[in-house]
Order: C-alpha cells, then structure tokens, then sequence
C-alpha cells in the first residue's frame, strides 16, 4: 500500500482531528535513534498533546530498552499492538517501504512515513513556533522580497573524484560553479569540473580530514565574488528566484541552512556519534583561547539547534570574519587528533566545523542578519 501521508499539512489535520476525539493522542514512533529521538520532538512540541506509546524497531541493531522514559519494542516480538493508533517512521528514507510493509502485515492502517519532504516541512513549523518562544523571528530567504540591483555571487559545489555517481539527474543552476575537493591527493579530475581546490593558496592535501572545508579555505583566500556559497554535489539549497537580488536589497550577510534539532543536546550528540576526545580537546582550546567566548561556547552546545553540512551563503567580508576565527581552532585540534585508520573518524575536523559555525553566527548574530533556506539531498 501507499503511504498515507506525504505531507504535514494533511497530517496536522488528521492530527487535530483524533485529538479532538480524545485528550490525548498516543502514537507509536518506528526508530530508536538520532531521527527517531528529533521527530519526536517536532510532534511533541507541535502538538502537546501526543504522547509516545513506544518506540518500535524491527531489525537486530543494539537498540536501548527506553529513551526518555519511553519503551523501546521489537515488532518482532509477538504482542498485542494498538494497530488503531498512527504510528511514524523515523529512519533513513531506503527503509521505509520494507517498515510499512511490516506494519501492514501487524495490521497497522495509520502510517506516516516521515520522508525528506515531510521533515522539511515539520522542521520548519518547529522552527518557527520554537524562535517565537525565545522572541525570535524565524526568517528564510524566501520570505523576503525582491528588488532590483546586480552582484556578483556564486555557490560553490564541492565535488570529489572519489564520489559515487548520482543516480538522480541534476543540472547545476546558473550561479553554482563546480570545484574538485582535494585535488592535491589525485591525479585523476572529474570530466567537466574546471576549478580545483589545489590552486592558489590552498590545503587541498587535508582533504581526508577537512573534507569540504578545503574548498571553504579555497574560497576564503582566492574567491573574488561579493557573495560566496559552499554546497555539496549531493546537498544543495533551495533558494527562490533571484535570490542574491533578495540577499543584497534586504541586506542579509549570511543564509545557513534551516537548523535540525538533536539529543540529547549539541555536545552529547556529538560524543555519542564521533570521538568524544576531540570535542573535549576543542572545548579546552577554546577555554585557553579566550574564557569568554569558552563559557559562551559551552552554554550553546547544552542546547539542540544547529545547521549542518557546512553549507551556506554570505557576503564575502563575513565570510572573510568567519575563517579567521575558525581555521585557528580546526588546524589546533587536527595537530592534536592527529589521522584516523578509519576515514569517517577521520574526517572529525568537518564534524567539529558544523558546530562550530553555527555557534559563531548564533553568538554573532545581532552583528549579522541571517536568514534560513531549505537544503536538498540527492540519491
């Protein structure tokens, strides 16, 4: 069977239709990790009344008996399951057909699917209610308007020689120019890429650690646009027409990706997903560095929100403010790190760097006007 429902406006309705029947909405939650745990909080917060029955899997992952008070099941094992109530499935998008058929085969009618697009959109609600708790705007680029002016601007695509072939389609828009990322490591170049990261001032060789931020330090010493990007060839933003028109009439200095929300908060996310030595190391240099902006660091990484994928668009000057203060704090850590065996360890520069920018614009960011933009992810 179809999924139900593809989108969060459908949902909601549905949603405050059951809510109506009864104070409470119970439902159960397909995933017992980071995804699981964040859409529980975006139906929580968006609807106070729902109350998690469960958390379900079905597969033979090391999986914790609860999370937050809420019991973890196997739908493997044989029980008596509220097949009435909705139940949404929080993990990677490649499995959800195999769940929902699972849940079928229970007897489960009332499955939410929660895909790119559906996270995108509760994402965004979450967002919005969440800043005006705080009496905050939430703003992205496309609730803006346009006016008439001319820039420079380019987004450039990080690309590597080593990455799997897209199986979707995609034409880069006009002002996305494609760069090879760690070019110095390889002779072999990707058909059709002119730029490089090996040229002018560079540390394209880091590639292995820094990943994209090789291009990030690129474009920070060689790139000459009055607004520059960094996307990758898999992820890139969604922006409205004309954007760069919008960002300079509304005077934005930064678009950054729409935050996603993480458990149990920014630090411990961090430590439980990579080498908890590292962030530890990164917090006393900046403790060393400058006590302050340490005690300020510190309070942000006890709370969820960040952007990730060191993506983002801003006026060349800011960015030129942002590396200065970051490059210093990655190259220490990296001294200190040193390489991994293991390449996804040992990229935790770039792991670091998502926080880290993202700290820097929430600590600086009645200095910049910043706004938000939706990202895609390609297959």
């Amino acid at each position: 069977k179809e999924a139900l429902y593809t989108d969060y406006g459908k949902m909601k309705k549905q949603v405050q239709v059951d809510g109506m029947k009864q104070k409470t909405q119970k439902i159960y939650i397909v995933g017992a990790h980071s995804r699981a745990r964040t859409l529980a909080v975006y139906l929580q917060y968006l609807n106070p009344r729902i109350q998690i029955r469960a958390f379900l899997y079905d597969n033979d992952e090391p999986n914790p008996s609860e999370l937050d008070g809420v019991p973890v099941m196997s739908l493997n094992e044989n029980r008596i399951w509220k097949t009435d109530e909705p139940v949404y499935i929080g993990t990677r998008g490649m499995y959800h057909n195999q769940i929902a058929s699972h849940l079928y085969s229970l007897g489960f009618e009332r499955i939410y699917p929660v895909n790119m697009e559906l996270d995108l959109q509760m994402r965004n609600a979450f967002l919005k209610k969440y800043f005006a708790g705080m009496g905050r705007e939430y703003v992205k680029i496309d609730h803006l308007n346009p006016a008439y002016s001319q820039v420079q601007a380019a987004v450039y695509v990080a690309e590597s020689a080593f990455d799997k072939p897209l199986i979707q389609g995609y034409v880069p828009a006009p002002y996305e120019k494609r760069i090879q990322a760690g070019a110095a490591l390889t002779q072999q170049r990707i058909e059709g890429v002119a730029l490089t990261d090996a040229e002018g001032r560079h540390i394209s060789g880091k590639n292995r650690q820094f990943c994209e931020l090789t291009v990030l330090y690129w474009i920070w010493k060689n790139a000459r646009e009055d607004i520059v990007g960094l996307a990758h060839y898999r992820r890139h933003f969604i922006l409205p027409q004309n954007w760069d028109i919008i960002m300079t009439e509304n005077r934005v200095d930064v678009i950054l990706p729409v935050p996603l929300y993480v458990v149990p908060d920014l630090a411990g996310n961090y430590k439980s997903r990579h080498d908890s030595p590292d962030w530890d190391y990164m917090m006393e240099y900046l403790k060393e560095r400058n006590r302050q902006e340490y005690n300020e660091a510190e309070e942000f990484f006890g709370k969820n929100l960040y952007s990730p994928c060191n993506m983002f668009i801003m006026r060349k000057a800011v960015l030129e403010e942002l590396c200065s203060w970051l490059f210093p704090v990655l190259f220490a850590v990296a001294e200190h790190g040193g390489e991994r065996a293991d390449p996804y360890r040992n990229r935790y520069p770039g792991f670091l760097s998502e926080r880290l920018i993202t700290f820097y614009f929430e600590k600086y960011r009645h200095k910049y006007k910043i706004v938000y933009a939706d990202k895609n992810f390609l297959i």
